[in-house]
This record gives C-alpha cells, structure tokens and sequence, in this order.
C-alpha cells in the first residue's frame, strides 16, 4: 500500500480523476479517496509491474503538468511578489515559451527535461518504500532541485518581461513623437543590405551627411540605448507618410522595431526589387 496525503483538497481530487483516466476500470478498486482528510491511498499488492508503471507515471504527470503551473505561479507570488493575475499570466506565456523551444535568445542554466529534473527517480524510490508520506514533504525535499530550475525559468522571465514591457513604452514614446512631426519627405526606401541605405521617392540616394542634418537631437539625448542614428532617427526626423523597406531577412530585431513605431507606414519588399524599381522610375 501506497499512502499520500494532501493538504490540498483540490491536488487530491486531481491526481485521483487523473489516475482514474489513466487505469482500466477493473483497477479502479484498488485506490482510495479519503475525502475528508484528503488521503490517497493505492494498493499496489498483486497489481502486474505494467499496471504499476501507469501509476507511476500519472503520479508523474500530475506534478510535471498539472502542478507545474501552479508552482510557478507560487514562485511569481511569494518569491517575485507578483500578485496579479494578468502580469503572473503575461509571465507565464513567456515561461511556456521558453519550454517549448521557442525562445533561443533566451539562456537557461538548467534545462528542464523529463530526464534530469529527478521526479522519476524520486517516485520510484517512494514507490519502492510502499510509505505513507505527505505530498508537500516529497515536493518540498524530494523534488527540490526540479522547483530550483523551475524558479530559473521564472527568474529569466520575469527579466525577460519587464525588458519587453520597456520595449513597448518606448515604441509608443516614439509614436508619439512621429504624431506630432511634420513630413518632410512623402516616402523614403530604404534598403537593408551591407549596410543601410536611404533613398528619397525618386529613388536618389539620401547621403548620410543630409540624413544626420535631419537629425532631431533629441532623440539620440532622450533615447541613447534605443535610437539609433543610423535608421530610427532619421526615419522619426523625416517622418514619412510611407516607409518602403527592401532586404534579403525582413524579420531583423531593427526591421521590426521600425514596423512597430511606424506601423501601416511601413512596407516590406526582398531586396531582389530594389535594382528593378529604381530602373523603372529613372526609365
């Protein structure tokens, strides 16, 4: 007999409806729900090796997918003091990310894999034991290494959120800024090739002595980091009312920081096109 007991009536009722789904019907007699001191209990005497290895990886399952979330957003609140919902979520979306692969300009120390987070191990050693034991005492001394990496993953994107929640208050600093600028060209094309080049609508070259004397000033003063002299702040200087961007990679972090300031301003086309369109106006 394997006994857990839980202080949480709602994890109890998870890992039995769970456990449920997972074993035949004819199993379901050998585990107990002790609803009022919230005991779960399997017997395990007399079940085939098979039939234990389902349970065990439900128990498995349980704390790799259905806890996970809750432990991160317990990490959120009581460790990084993020109590409401709507940023734990946005933190959240960001964390998912990163375990799904989708992040790679993300660095994690430890990666979090079934293989080396130490759950199986620590499941069948309790397992083997055939103990009555609490499920927080196991989470808490059993599986401390998998809640480290889990706060790692917490840790880099908490820094990861608050860098994209700046991102998005200067895109809209700089909106504000091309708002209230008069246009002193219709359209510009610029090409992102070797290096970045700028051409008026008849598409003569825009030399970077004339650019850098469009310059409003205080852009590169009230925005160093971000406000490069060489794209932004000419374009925010100009201002546009049509922005035509030619190169071989469009999804550039400057391409589409430039997308997001100008927004439908912009147009992207391969940089294949550019030879083509400026015989096309000269001709």
């Amino acid at each position: 007999m394997v006994e857990i007991i839980f202080q949480s009536e709602k994890d109890g009722h998870s890992l039995y409806d769970h456990l449920k789904k997972r074993l035949k019907q004819e199993y379901h007699q050998n585990i107990l729900l002790i609803e009022d001191r919230h005991i779960f209990k399997i017997r395990i005497s007399g079940l085939e090796n098979k039939t234990i290895d389902i349970i065990k990886g439900a128990f498995f399952e349980f704390i790799y997918r259905l806890k996970q979330e809750d432990w991160f957003r317990k990490i959120l609140k009581e460790k990084f003091y993020f109590e409401d919902p709507e940023e734990q979520q946005n933190i959240l979306e960001i964390i998912y990310s990163v375990l799904e692969g989708n992040r790679k300009d993300l660095t994690i120390s430890h990666k979090l894999s079934n293989e080396d987070c130490g759950i199986r191990e620590a499941i069948e050693q309790m397992f083997m034991e055939k103990v009555s034991f609490s499920f927080d005492s196991f989470v808490q001394f059993r599986l401390r290494s998998y809640l480290k990496q889990l706060e790692s993953y917490v840790e880099i994107s908490i820094d990861e959120y608050k860098m994209e929640q700046e991102y998005q208050m200067f895109v809209q600093t700089l909106r504000d800024f091309l708002s209230k600028r008069p246009e002193k060209l219709s359209c510009v094309h610029v090409a992102f090739d070797e290096e970045i080049t700028f051409f008026d609508e008849h598409f003569l070259e825009i030399k970077r002595s004339e650019l850098a004397k469009m310059i409003d000033r205080r852009l590169l003063f009230n925005h160093p980091v971000y406000v490069d002299s060489v794209s932004i702040a000419p374009l925010l200087s100009i201002a546009p009312r049509s922005i035509v961007i030619y190169a071989e990679e469009s999804d550039q972090p400057l391409i589409r920081t430039i997308q997001n300031i100008f927004e439908e301003r912009v147009t992207l086309h391969p940089i294949s096109e550019l030879a083509e369109r400026k015989r096309n106006v000269s001709s």
